[in-house]
């Protein structure tokens, strides 16, 4: 019954169709994800500017030593010690990993990797875009002991500079392809993790710590069984978590993505419920508020909008209000400042001509400027032609190669693996070097190509034809 009322009065037009209000909703959280992206990669870009100016300019040995400085937290006997750096790249980017696992986690519950047939395309390309760049890698490096465990580096895709670089083009840019472009970075990040888990462990493994993350993750499990809302119930056990991580030998950023694929993803309140609560108290507030002319004097006002945000709180999946708040923090401080500690290195060529090139320049340079445009091309075009995946809307077949190439911008996880594939300072200044150089050729060959193939403002799509799985499901519950 209750259902039958919900559906009549989405389609009563007295109340609005509240199926497009809904699909106007799916497009603009689409919209403020993709321009907090875009901005935030703007801002990266200026932060690695400045690391390597900075490292590579006469007295800016300040800089490196401020990353070297050693801070430690001591509490009692406990006592953890670490450099600047080390508690940039294994403390907050343990917070970036938790974020991705929050989106992953959503994408894989009610976005773009929900079913298998709207999943299928960027998973395929995603495929493609790692398994040939790494193949490209060994190739170059085969032979060479020391720097074969860099095939990693050229695999990942930096979403924030993607979609920076693509956010340039404004409306001449199809949403379908901004939304593959997203889903194929979020798998992109799937298999990034999974490599750094498995083939990038820090030290030697230590099974009586992953006892106890084990132990945790448990009780992690039956909170989330029990609908415990409560943040501090996830996050205090997360940081417990995250230190035992951090001593097993797998890294501690991995503890961020163990935390997130716990977090409750339901509200508590039911849908038709909410609506009708909402409504009253919104009767109630027009009704205090013609006898009050100070709108929010009134305690009986107070009440009401405090009983809304209880309302609103307890429907609103903790999921969605951990991402919410995190995001903003991670885009626009957290990579900054691990761009600002991790991207400075020297750009001083002199030893390229006397000690000849190292065999891990063009393993990242052709395994991002060509492996990975190729690899998603070719898996993309592959999958599509046997019917196993769907091309996007209002592309095309050069858009599609055009945001390959853009997929070749590698910065932040490359730079993240690149940093544990090498023992040597030198490797991993070479490694730095190449990415830094492949990710602006990258981006500048696909806003070249992005240009010549995206003319004209592009035509506006429906939320049903951008999101036809989620929408499709918002009918259906009607």
């Amino acid at each position: 019954m209750a259902d039958k009322t919900y559906a009549q009065q989405a389609e009563n037009p007295q109340t609005g169709k509240l199926s497009s209000h809904r699909n106007r909703e799916i497009l603009h959280i689409f919209n403020t994800f993709f321009h907090n992206e875009s901005t935030g990669g703007i801002l990266l870009l200026i932060c690695a500017i400045i690391a390597v100016t900075l490292a590579t300019v006469p007295g800016g040995e300040w800089f490196e030593n401020l990353w070297t400085t050693h801070a430690s937290v001591r509490i009692g006997e406990f006592s953890l010690d670490m450099s600047l750096r080390h508690w940039v790249n294994d403390a907050l980017m343990a917070v970036f990993f938790f974020v991705v696992g929050l989106e992953i986690k959503r994408e894989m519950l009610v976005g773009q990797l929900s079913s298998i047939k709207r999943s299928a395309l960027p998973i395929v390309a995603a495929l493609g875009g790692m398994l040939v760049p790494a193949g490209i890698y060994w190739a170059c490096n085969a032979g060479h002991p020391e720097s074969i465990q860099g095939w990693g580096i050229p695999m990942a895709t930096d979403i924030a500079f993607a979609i920076g670089i693509l956010s340039l083009l404004g409306n001449r840019v199809p949403a379908s392809l901004k939304v593959f472009l997203t889903a194929l970075a979020i798998v992109d990040d799937i298999g990034a993790i999974i490599v750094l888990a498995i083939f990038y462990p820090t030290h030697a493994l230590h099974l009586e710590y992953l006892a106890y993350v084990a132990v945790i993750m448990s009780v992690l499990v039956i909170f989330n069984s029990a609908k415990l809302k409560n943040k501090y119930l996830y996050i205090l056990p997360g940081i417990a978590m995250w230190y035992f991580t951090y001593k097993s030998g797998i890294h501690a950023t991995i503890a961020g993505v163990f935390l997130a694929m716990v977090i409750p993803s339901k509200g508590s309140i039911n849908e038709v419920r909410f609506q009708s609560r909402i409504s009253l108290l919104l009767e109630k507030f027009k009704m205090t508020s013609s006898r009050q002319m100070n709108v929010l004097t009134s305690p009986e006002q107070q009440h009401i909008i405090h009983s809304m945000n209880n309302e609103i709180r307890d429907v609103d999946p903790l999921l969605h209000r951990l991402e919410s708040k995190l995001h903003p923090i991670v885009t626009f401080i957290i990579m900054p400042v691990f761009a600002l500690a991790n991207a400075g290195v020297a750009l001083d060529f002199s030893s390229l001509t006397s000690g000849g090139i190292s065999p891990v320049m063009p393993g990242i340079f052709l395994g991002l400027l060509v492996g990975k445009p190729a690899g998603i091309f070719l898996f993309s075009f592959l999958s599509i032609k046997i019917r196993l995946a769907a091309k996007p809307v209002g592309v095309t077949w050069k858009q599609m190669a055009s945001i390959g190439v853009l997929g070749g911008i590698g910065f932040t996880m490359s730079i993240f693996i690149n940093n544990l594939a090498f023992s040597s300072p030198e490797l991993i200044d070479t490694g730095k070097i190449s990415i830094l150089i492949t990710s602006a050729s990258a981006a500048i060959l696909g806003l070249a190509a992005m240009r010549m193939s995206c003319k004209g403002k592009a035509p506006e799509l429906t939320a049903e034809e951008i999101l036809p799985e989620k929408t499709n499901r918002i009918k259906a519950s009607k």
